[in-house]
């Protein structure tokens, strides 16, 4: 749990209109860990211009599928960010666990070893992933701060979102997810 009592982990961040920090703007950020001592997340709408294969080629491992080589690896956030993420599905079989993994209540998992991109080369990898390069991070208190100074909005994350909606409608469809249109939101906070 935060400090204030609130788990934010398997929510998006959706950054408000006005974001202050320019590596935030028009993010939406996978929350993977919330707690008391933070939170992790990774940006899913900022890809690079690296695709998979590129990165695949760096680590001399041979990519199969075309297809999974076609896809950006994302600029997951601003910490380490020579480092790799690997947002996937949970394997269906306890077996195929990963090294490195944290498994996000929700069904989701993060893995930061090699072994699961040892398993993509080899196509016995997770069916759907998201590789970020980086991730968001924030200390105890901080996001919670950020989201009273109407920096973030919160919505329960939803898997279709970031694995089957184009890039460019991401933060769209995030928004959608409170159930109001994105060009209602302000960048004012209101304070009774």
């Amino acid at each position: 749990m935060a400090s204030d009592g609130i788990n934010l982990t398997h929510q998006f961040l959706i950054a408000m209109p006005g974001m202050a920090d320019e590596q935030f703007t028009g993010a939406v950020v996978y929350l993977c860990e919330h707690n008391d001592k933070g939170a992790l997340g990774l940006v899913i709408n900022r890809p690079s211009d690296i695709t998979l294969k590129d990165l695949f080629d760096k680590i001399d491992l041979p990519l199969a599928s075309e297809q999974l080589g076609r896809q950006p690896v994302f600029l997951g956030g601003p910490v380490q960010p020579e480092r790799g993420f690997v947002l996937h599905e949970r394997p269906d079989d306890d077996a195929a666990a990963y090294h490195s993994t944290l498994n996000v209540p929700g069904g989701l998992s993060m893995t930061t070893s090699k072994d699961v991109l040892e398993a993509l080369a080899e196509g016995s990898g997770p069916r759907r992933v998201l590789v970020t390069l980086g991730y968001s991070g924030w200390s105890a208190g901080q996001l919670e701060d950020e989201i009273g100074r109407n920096g973030w909005l919160t919505v329960d994350a939803q898997p279709e979102v970031i694995f089957d909606t184009p890039i460019e409608q991401r933060y769209q469809r995030a928004v959608a997810l409170l159930g109001f249109d994105p060009r209602m939101l302000s960048q004012e906070a209101g304070h009774a």
